[in-house]
């Protein structure tokens, strides 16, 4: 494999790690293997911590193909808790409200599910790396400060509803890049006349890569150790 010139690994994304944590895990392993300390290495597609799931990562050239790879279709599978909502809309922070379950069913859940097909307005999280005034938005949230995002225009191609509690529902979820499950979970509590926030994400595929193609973090590095590495022609190891 020819990492210099550029190739494109598919991994699937540990929980609690960030997208960063993974590319630099895979950039010390390139190094180590190629006894060279400054390789591009780059992802698509940024994961929150608590999400786990499809990143595609990109080596040497490749790293100039990561807008049109982030830009394609991505599917999740998302867990949203019914009856209380958190600051960041997930489990980063502690709930502050609750909200009462009892009125809804499944009819509604699906009823709900289907306003939200097509092209929508959503209100990004105050926790996550909109920027508002030159600034990430997160680094004023974690401080407590109020801070006002703009609805962005999105598109959901699919919404479907695959388990069902008053307290807990899993849907699956296709849509375009930019969508925030978070704040859809965040919306789909208020369209119930509840609260909901979300409490588990895997991100099932991005593009035509679904996680059937998907390397863990220790099968990536296991490969970069073995595989015959190329080198292209203009790089010179003297």
């Amino acid at each position: 494999m020819n990492f210099l010139e550029g190739e494109i690994l598919y991994i699937d994304k540990p929980l609690r790690w960030t997208s960063f944590d993974a590319v630099k895990r895979l950039r010390g392993a390139l190094t180590r293997r190629t006894g060279i300390r400054k390789i591009k290495v780059g992802h698509a597609g940024t994961l929150d911590p608590l999400a786990t799931g499809v990143m595609i990562v990109c080596t040497g050239r490749a790293t100039k193909r990561i807008e049109e790879l982030q830009s394609g279709v991505k599917e999740y599978v998302a867990t949203i808790a019914l009856g209380a909502t958190t600051p960041s809309y997930d489990l980063e922070t502690q709930i502050d409200a609750y909200y009462p379950t009892s009125h809804i069913t499944r009819q509604m859940v699906e009823q709900a599910l289907e306003g939200f097909k097509g092209e929508i307005q959503q209100v990004p999280p105050a926790f996550s790396a909109c920027k508002v005034d030159g600034q990430r938005a997160y680094h004023a949230a974690r401080k407590g400060r109020a801070i006002e995002l703009k609805p962005k225009t999105l598109v959901i191609d699919e919404i479907e509803l695959l388990e069902y509690s008053q307290q807990l529902i899993k849907i699956r979820v296709v849509c375009s890049k930019g969508t925030y499950i978070r704040a859809l979970a965040r919306d789909i509590g208020q369209a119930l006349g509840s609260g909901g926030h979300l409490v588990e994400l895997r991100r099932t595929r991005v593009g035509a890569v679904g996680l059937d193609q998907c390397l863990t973090i220790a099968q990536a590095e296991e490969l970069i150790a073995k595989v015959d590495i190329e080198y292209p022609e203009w790089y010179s190891r003297d």
